[in-house]
């Protein structure tokens, strides 16, 4: 039955994708329908931080961030999680050997994005 909760998992992020960007959602269309799940999985990912950097107001989006981060270390090295988007993304990194190092980076950017700078 894992299989269910794969494609729940796949289907919660391409939801996301659609509801938070109609024209990204028409780009991943021109894409090989094979790849497609996997874009989508990435997405939801990228978006779920970014909902934490840019819109959770009145929430430690410090401690949000870093439990996403410890939720996504786990779900890389147990290879699941509870949570759908991460298990789509788990999945996916996994699939493609997606290096770590770039998820680390993104992460830190991400860090970064939480602190106010003015130029």
């Amino acid at each position: 039955m894992k299989q269910l909760f794969d494609e729940l998992s796949y289907s919660v992020s391409k939801i996301t994708t659609q509801k938070y960007s109609t024209s990204f959602s028409l780009g991943i269309l021109a894409l090989k329908p094979s790849i497609r799940p996997a874009i989508y999985a990435i997405y939801g990912y990228v978006r779920l931080d970014d909902e934490i950097v840019d819109s959770f107001q009145g929430y430690d989006k410090e401690k949000l961030l870093n439990r996403l981060k410890a939720e996504t270390d786990n779900a890389l090295h147990e290879g699941i999680s509870l949570n759908p988007i991460l298990q789509a993304f788990q999945e996916t990194v996994s699939k493609y050997k997606i290096d770590k190092s770039l998820i680390e980076q993104f992460l830190h950017s991400m860090e970064m994005d939480l602190q106010q700078v003015d130029y």
